[in-house]
């Protein structure tokens, strides 16, 4: 079975990269950037402990973050959890009648699988499951963005 390793991080939907400066402010050093052209989003890495924060800043006016700050603005975007065997964990959930934004894992930053749990299924919350490192190549899931 499947499980669920931690909480990986948390994702804030920022609108530029001017946020950054209030979490460095606060002591959390930025670990990295990355640019994710598949979401449309820019990504800043900031640790917290074993789990980190992760500002989404989109890349232009199309694409999932860009809709989410126009109709919710800034703040919590989605939780993410580390998890040991993404596609395992998919279908235990396919399985359970939990509704899937991502049947298949995609490609994620850092080299990562991720897929989504649409926020319906996790009362209002958007839940991004993740695997590192994956061996295996992801496949085409939904495209459906909803976050």
């Amino acid at each position: 079975m499947a499980r669920i390793l931690s909480i990986d991080h948390i994702g804030l939907a920022v609108a530029d990269g001017a946020a950054a400066a209030f979490w460095q402010a606060l002591g959390l050093p930025c670990a990295g950037n990355e640019a994710v052209e598949s979401e449309a989003v820019s990504v800043a890495f900031f640790p917290v402990g074993a789990t980190r924060l992760e500002l989404l800043e989109p890349l232009g006016v199309e694409g999932a973050v860009q809709k989410f700050l126009a109709n919710r603005g800034e703040g919590v975007h989605h939780l993410c959890f580390a998890v040991d065997d993404l596609r395992g964990l998919l279908a235990q959930l396919t399985a359970a009648g939990v509704e899937l934004v991502n049947a298949e894992p995609r490609p994620g930053a850092e080299g990562s699988l991720v897929a989504f749990i649409h926020p319906r299924a996790a009362h209002g919350v958007l839940v991004e499951l993740r695997q590192h490192g994956s061996p295996h190549e992801p496949t085409a899931g939904s495209d459906e963005r909803i976050f």
